[in-house]
């Protein structure tokens, strides 16, 4: 996944992902399954994802960011189809909290006047809006659909959950530029790169401002800096998730 809105700086847009997600907290909580009552009533279970494993961690972190192309690197791997990849990249694009982070992130770009050529009001807000999420529908697509499919690529962020933060850490980062092929093997991630420029090679026909090739390079940059930011996110999601879960149950045991 993927944010993929144009600002000067992706720490801007990565701190309005961790205020949307801070403030689900309660939500991501709430999405850990029910244990089985004392009267046998059957337990919740977490929606799977389009591989048919539930994703670490469930199917949003915070309650906001799409998880559903998170997956165990400790597991017997096993390869999806190209059919998977879309579905996996059609859930990221069309999942509803998408539209709220698009419009979280259209608000930051009005108050900053990005894209001035959009104006102000209603008429501005709307189409930096629909701009903002066509943006991470594309550049799903792109990097976790069409460009997997083209270079027999997995395009699953594998979780390590074992080491020490720095290396876990590093590890996330480092995916942006590894990948697993289809066939097992890594190799240069292709899909994330050349999905990325494409869909910014693209967005020059909606977006007036700023076509020159330093703006394209700084947008790149951008949009690769904040998909390494959120696998970071994912690879320490399930442990947060947990924290949060015995701290609630901690505090309805002892209100």
């Amino acid at each position: 996944m993927i944010l993929r809105k144009r600002f000067p700086s992706a720490h801007i847009v990565f701190a309005a992902l961790v205020v949307a997600g801070c403030g689900s907290t309660r939500m991501a909580a709430q999405e850990q399954p029910a244990q089985p009552s004392s009267s046998g009533a059957p337990t919740e279970v977490e929606p799977k994802a389009a591989t048919g494993q539930e994703p670490p961690g469930g199917k949003r972190v915070f309650g906001v960011l799409p998880n559903y192309r998170t997956a165990d690197e400790s597991d017997v791997y096993s390869p999806i189809t190209a059919r998977q990849k879309f579905t996996i990249a059609s859930k990221d694009s069309f999942d509803y909290p998408l539209v709220m982070l698009a419009g979280g992130i259209a608000a930051l770009g009005q108050m900053t006047d990005q894209n001035p050529s959009f104006g102000q009001g209603i008429k501005g807000y709307a189409h930096r809006l629909v701009t903002s999420y066509g943006d991470q529908a594309m550049g799903n697509m792109l990097t976790e659909a069409i460009y997997p499919s083209l270079f027999h690529e997995d395009p699953r962020f594998f979780r390590r959950a074992t080491g020490s933060t720095r290396s876990r850490t590093a590890y996330a980062l480092s995916r942006i530029f590894v990948t697993r092929t289809d066939s097992g093997g890594t190799r240069f991630n292709f899909s994330e790169v050349l999905g990325n420029a494409t869909g910014v090679a693209i967005s020059n026909a909606y977006y007036p401002d700023g076509r020159t090739v330093g703006n394209n390079v700084t947008k790149l940059g951008e949009q690769l800096a904040i998909d390494a930011l959120s696998q970071v996110l994912k690879e320490f999601w399930p442990d947060i998730r947990r924290k949060l879960v015995r701290h609630r149950d901690s505090a309805e045991a002892h209100p």
